[in-house]
């Protein structure tokens, strides 16, 4: 990342916590109807911070902080009640930290780890232990897994064994060949960001066609989240995929996340900003409450 990039994204992301801190207020406001019971559940969010050990290989690393204390405070702020930490690819391997801001959040947070495929039963358990509940694939520029090699089988047998999800972050027209085989396992899917289609095509992608058959398996879930990452029409996409999506899944397998705090789009993007679309999206309240509080038992909250 060259300097340039690199002062955008600090003004970008010091932009944004100046909004945050302006917009408490009304968003307190908006979610004052809300009683304490309801779950209002964000599925996808990351937290780091510099002093941690980069994996070798990454794609990019920010250069700023995202803290625990920070991210409790967008769920405050923005009437959630519960939170998904999910493990930034920028850090490989090591849970720790993951591990660390969820006993830290005494309860309130779940995570999804990265982790390798030689992990041990032994390993998954101590996971589990932190309130983990599943691992992410995030395979954007990786090779797709061999599903049928030793260590990939006896892997994806102790995923199941634990109860738990494999979250995957992939192109449609990839996931609608893995897909199928990871569910021949037994196994619980999310899907990232709408599935990523073709962002030329949108809805009219073959590929997202063969993402809404998945709804009927009953074992795949997608988040309606980031909808920026589907291109510079994002927004305009999201509004024509979610009819489709909520017809091909039903509300109980929609999962929205913030994806604080929007890794490489800081300068456009705010918590606020993405927890307001998902009232423009889906308009009804009564589903838009379903979706925010369906996610309790898949991630065991």
């Amino acid at each position: 990342m060259d300097r340039t990039k690199r002062a955008i994204t600090r003004r970008g992301f010091a932009a944004g916590a100046v909004f945050w801190a302006a917009s408490a207020g009304s968003g307190q406001k908006a979610f004052a109807a809300m009683t304490p019971q309801d779950n209002t559940i964000d599925t996808h969010a990351h937290v780091f911070h510099r002093g941690l050990k980069l994996a070798p290989g990454r794609r990019y690393a920010p250069d700023y902080d995202a803290p625990l204390d920070l991210y409790l405070k967008q769920l405050d702020d923005n009437g959630m009640t519960n939170g998904v930490l999910v493990q930034p690819s920028f850090l490989g391997t090591d849970n720790s930290y993951l591990a660390e801001s969820l006993k830290t959040a005494g309860g309130r947070l779940r995570g999804i780890a990265v982790i390798d495929a030689a992990i041990s039963p032994e390993q998954i358990g101590v996971l589990d232990r932190a309130s983990v509940v599943g691992i992410r694939l995030n395979l954007v520029g990786q090779p797709l897994p061999d599903l049928a090699a030793p260590e990939w089988k006896g892997l994806l047998a102790n995923i199941k064994a634990a109860h738990w999800q494999i979250e995957i972050q992939r192109n449609a027209a990839d996931l609608a060949v893995l897909v199928p085989k990871l569910l021949d396992h037994g196994l619980r899917i999310v899907l990232d960001h709408y599935a990523l289609p073709d962002p030329k095509l949108g809805v009219a992608d073959p590929a997202f066609a063969e993402i809404l058959k998945l709804g009927a398996s009953r074992n795949v879930w997608i988040k309606i989240s980031a909808p920026y990452r589907n291109g510079g029409n994002g927004e305009a996409f999201a509004r024509e995929a979610y009819p489709l999506l909520r017809n091909a899944y039903g509300l109980d397998r929609l999962l929205w996340g913030s994806d604080w705090p929007h890794t490489q789009f800081e300068a456009s993007q705010t918590y606020a900003k993405n927890r307001h679309f998902l009232d423009e999206l889906v308009t009804d309240p009564d589903e838009r409450a379903k979706i925010l509080a369906s996610p309790k038992a898949l991630f065991r909250f």
